[in-house]
């Protein structure tokens, strides 16, 4: 359903009706992601424990509101910039994005919520806890980072990977160029076949295919560089969950994110990549369900 959240229209997904006294779970999705990528498991895991679930695709991606109009950034410009200690300019902020998951809970007559962010998600979550405790009943932050300028990079390998373009715009060249990505940064412990990986990819682009978009919100991540230092003024109940096999946000970002955060708790997945495979979902169930808990 589109809905007008921060004076901008977003896609969400609602598995209950407005006024249902069951206690929410914000989910935000990470990096040129949808709301579909949340498995379905999860989901279906999180209801079955008595909570409501609300989902919705952040600006410039899925359904929601595309930002065309502010241009495509300049990659190696503002990644120059980084590099040198200089901070990047990015079209919109992460803590743009954290008032449109806030608008989504106020347009949906939402008072609090647990949040649950996915990598860059997580980092929106980790804005949302400082800009609006009040709003908040927890925090998990799963394969995120403070963005502190010394922690680990991804790999080589993923790096080459993501520095590569499709080789076509047909969806076989754009799916074959996923497909790729997504084994790259999986979970070398929880394994997706590959028919399964093009399913979930395909699903995804035939919903909506909006790459500079992804390219803009990659821009929000990299500009927010103040972010590891105010980390220690949350007050919001914190859980992270970070893949100890993760390529691309490396399990030293958690460990790192947990220690920022005053009374945050930490737990390494072993096996765990970047990504939420039925195998990884299992396993992130059991603490996530138990911090939920003991936060009403």
């Amino acid at each position: 359903m589109k809905i007008r959240a921060n004076g901008i229209e977003i896609e969400a997904d609602d598995t209950a009706a407005p006024g249902d006294p069951r206690p929410v779970v914000l989910l935000i999705m990470g990096m040129g992601m949808q709301l579909i990528a949340w498995p379905p498991q999860l989901v279906q895991a999180l209801e079955d424990a008595g909570y409501r679930v609300i989902r919705h695709d952040n600006r410039d991606i899925g359904l929601s509101q595309f930002f065309d109009d502010l241009g495509r950034p300049k990659l190696l410009w503002e990644g120059l910039k980084y590099r040198i200690g200089l901070t990047p300019q990015s079209p919109y902020t992460l803590s743009d994005m954290a008032a449109d998951s806030l608008g989504v809970l106020d347009a949906l007559g939402v008072a609090k919520a647990h949040v649950v962010g996915v990598s860059m998600g997580g980092m929106i979550g980790q804005r949302l806890a400082l800009a609006a405790p009040e709003r908040l009943l927890s925090l998990t932050s799963i394969m995120s980072s403070s963005g502190a300028r010394d922690l680990p990079k991804p790999t080589g390998e993923v790096l080459r990977v993501l520095l590569k373009r499709p080789a076509g715009n047909s969806h076989k060249a754009v799916l074959n160029h996923y497909v790729r990505l997504f084994k790259v940064i999986g979970s070398p412990g929880f394994p997706v076949s590959e028919a399964e990986l093009r399913e979930r990819i395909l699903k995804g682009i035939n919903r909506s295919f909006h790459p500079v978009g992804s390219t803009r919100q990659m821009m929000a991540v990299v500009a927010d560089t103040t972010r590891a230092a105010q980390l220690g003024y949350i007050t919001v109940p914190t859980l992270v969950l970070h893949g100890q096999n993760d390529p691309l946000v490396p399990f030293a970002c958690g460990e790192d994110t947990a220690r920022r955060i005053p009374g945050a708790k930490l737990v390494g997945i072993e096996g765990m990549g970047h990504d939420l495979a039925p195998g990884v979902v299992e396993r992130l169930l059991v603490p996530l369900l138990a911090h939920l808990k003991a936060n009403p």
